[in-house]
């Protein structure tokens, strides 16, 4: 049963953006194919992400980076074919967008015509240029800050952004360019909570998703295959296993739905 009043309606950008203004936590979760994405909307699921996490659980690789636009394409295809109701956000993959604003919008297209409503791309400030470039075309845009994983390797690993006063201030500034380049969520990777919060109060239209952010944001995000328990790397502490206790996969991803709805999850344990 779907902890959603109404599972029939389809979920919309503007119905995103409502959720935004009455304080209802928007639930997403990574999806790759039709299965999953079927089951995911019959548990409650607001937003489907078709990430180039699919590199990690999917391929098996050590990193997001040899993901490519046709793959991507590809997943985003599956998903739509399995999901009638919930809102399509497709990653770019590394390479895809950072060139220019003109191929960003060369990418967003391809990954737009295969079904996805949105795309998600990563980067701060200097990518506002981009971001308006895309949304003044048509391309509802996504952004991504904090731990970026396509830069992992710029980062020197998978760290925790945002600790010192001075990176506090750069994420700030990060998400204040992309609200006014016209973003209209913003996917927030392992930030300290309070920062996380502070920028969530600070914002007036874009909607802030968590994933190691701390339960303050608008919503949440996680690796389907992290809550479900079978990807066979290190769990990451913002991610917790759902299955622990469940009957079912239905059931995981259900109790998932409502520990976010009810803002039990994250808890202190999953944030830093």
């Amino acid at each position: 049963m779907s902890y959603l009043q109404d599972n029939t309606k389809p979920v919309t950008l503007f119905e995103l953006g409502k959720m935004r203004a009455e304080g209802r936590k928007i639930v997403m979760l990574t999806g790759y194919d039709a299965s999953f994405a079927a089951l995911l909307e019959r548990c409650g699921v607001d937003v489907i992400l078709v990430g180039d996490s699919l590199g990690n659980v999917l391929q098996g690789q050590k990193t997001t980076l040899p993901v490519t636009v046709e793959q991507m394409a590809y997943h985003t295809e599956c998903v739509c074919r399995g999901a009638n109701r919930a809102f399509v956000v497709t990653d770019m993959p590394f390479g895809s967008y950072a060139e220019s604003p003109e191929q960003a919008m060369r990418n967003a297209v391809r990954l737009m015509a295969a079904g996805a409503q949105m795309v998600k791309l990563e980067g701060g400030a200097f990518m506002a240029e981009t971001v308006r470039f895309l949304v003044e075309r048509g391309v509802p845009v996504c952004a991504h800050i904090g731990l970026t994983p396509q830069s992992v390797h710029q980062l020197g690993g998978y760290r925790v952004q945002g600790k010192s006063d001075a990176g506090a201030a750069v994420l700030k500034a990060d998400a204040l360019a992309l609200e006014q380049a016209g973003a209209a969520l913003v996917v927030m990777e392992m930030v300290p909570s309070q920062l996380a919060a502070d920028i969530t109060n600070s914002l007036n239209t874009m909607a802030t998703i968590g994933i190691g952010a701390g339960v303050d944001c608008h919503g949440q995000v996680l690796v389907l295959h992290d809550l479900i328990g079978v990807f066979p790397g290190k769990r990451p502490r913002f991610a917790k296993n759902f299955m622990e206790g469940a009957s079912s996969i239905d059931e995981a991803v259900t109790r998932y739905v409502t520990d976010v709805r009810e803002s039990r999850f994250p808890g202190p344990e999953h944030s830093y």
